[in-house]
């Protein structure tokens, strides 16, 4: 049966879903990292890791979405590599400056 599969399928696919279980994988540990953050200080928090997580995992995901040109996935992803990045730029900018909210 997965003889079968791979003989019509090849190793591209292979790759391709190897890639998109990895990015579901990142972009799930996301959540992992925030809740193990948020019971360290007993309040809800975003840790900047959740970020990195996001950002990782959702440019995979936009990859895998490109592959399997899914204009709904691909929308989704795009949009919200968007917050991530400005999450990101917004940590670097305030880290740089010593300012929150400083856009240099």
């Amino acid at each position: 049966m997965l003889s079968d599969w791979f003989a019509e399928h090849g190793w591209i696919e292979v790759i391709w879903l190897t890639i998109g279980f990895l990015a579901q994988a990142m972009f799930s540990a996301r959540f992992l990292v925030q809740w193990i953050a948020s019971e360290k200080v007993r309040k809800s928090i975003v840790p900047e890791a959740f970020w990195y997580f996001s950002a990782g995992g959702g440019a995979m995901l936009l990859a895998y979405a490109i592959y399997r040109q899914d204009p709904v996935f691909i929308l989704g992803q795009a949009f919200g590599l968007m917050v991530y990045a400005r999450n990101i730029y917004f940590i670097w900018s305030e880290r740089h400056t010593g300012e929150p909210g400083h856009e240099g």
